[in-house]
């Protein structure tokens, strides 16, 4: 009986710590700066200190600078692997199709998965987050 229960609490345990998910290696600003740059990303991406080009469309979306929440990992990585996923509406007519997709370019099979894990570090790393302005009445 200890021993089976022995081995029930061993094997959940296993369960336990093998659906946490996996991880990625570390990044590297410097060569997601690189790599931001090489894929020619400020042609329609505005981020600091780096020089906005400015593309055929003369889109200017914005990346980085302050925001009041933070945004994460797998919502820069999905940014980056499937645009179409989630379009701001103030950018919506200027940078979908008419279908409603992205028209920012599949990099799926141009960069790769380091170069993946190094630009979304990099973009994470111009973000700040800030305290939400907020307007307080005192009540009387």
């Amino acid at each position: 009986m200890v021993f089976v229960l022995l081995c029930g609490s061993l094997l959940i345990s296993s369960c336990v710590k093998q659906s946490r998910g996996f991880a990625l290696p570390e990044g590297d600003i410097e060569q997601g700066k690189a790599t931001y740059k090489r894929l020619v990303c400020y042609e329609c991406h505005s981020i600091p200190n780096i020089e906005w080009k400015g593309g055929n469309d003369n889109l200017k979306i914005h990346l980085g600078g302050e925001v009041t929440a933070p945004k994460t990992y797998g919502e820069l990585v999905t940014s980056v692997i499937n645009p179409s996923h989630k379009i701001a509406s103030f950018y919506n007519q200027k940078t979908s199709t008419e279908g409603g997709l992205s028209k920012m370019k599949n990099y799926n099979e141009i960069m790769t998965v380091q170069e993946l894990i190094d630009l979304v570090t990099f973009l994470q790393s111009e973000y700040q987050v800030v305290s939400p302005p907020t307007s307080y009445t005192p009540y009387y």
